[in-house]
């Protein structure tokens, strides 16, 4: 599935993927994957539905989606490139997303952000109901040199 849209081109062709990019900015940029190795991400990569956003070949953002393509798919590591931002790249890109025909007809869509409430909102996310409900196993810092 390839979008080509004012100079940029959106595709889930993983092979289009630059791994070393997105290390780059998951690993120096992110709140969320601060320090992590590039074998992760790779791996990471290979093993879910991925999404790039390209501008004359260079990567310039990325999401994917870890699914199983029947019932249940979690949306992380989403980003745009700090200088690409504000030009809808991050609207568009959803839009392709959800409308994925892998992803068609789940349960659930999930994922967490600590500050794109908006964004998602307008793609029909909202704060999970009964919370409470909700469980997992959190290790913090799990990436930093330090730990």
């Amino acid at each position: 599935m390839e979008i080509k849209e004012n100079g940029f081109i959106f595709s889930d062709d993983r092979n289009l993927v630059d791994v070393k990019a997105v290390h780059h900015y998951l690993s120096t940029q992110s709140y969320w994957a601060k320090d992590i190795s590039y074998e992760l991400v790779e791996k990471s990569i290979s093993n879910s539905l991925c999404f790039g956003i390209y501008k004359d070949q260079q990567q310039v953002g990325f999401a994917r989606w870890i699914t199983d393509k029947a019932t249940f798919a979690y949306l992380c590591d989403v980003y745009v490139a700090e200088e690409f931002r504000g030009l809808g790249l991050s609207k568009k890109l959803m839009a392709l997303m959800l409308f994925h025909p892998d992803l068609q007809g789940l349960r659930r869509y999930q994922l967490a952000t600590l500050d794109a409430h908006g964004l998602y909102e307008q793609f029909g996310f909202k704060a999970i109901e009964n919370p409470e409900n909700q469980m997992g196993i959190v290790f913090k810092d799990l990436y930093s040199k330090g730990s």
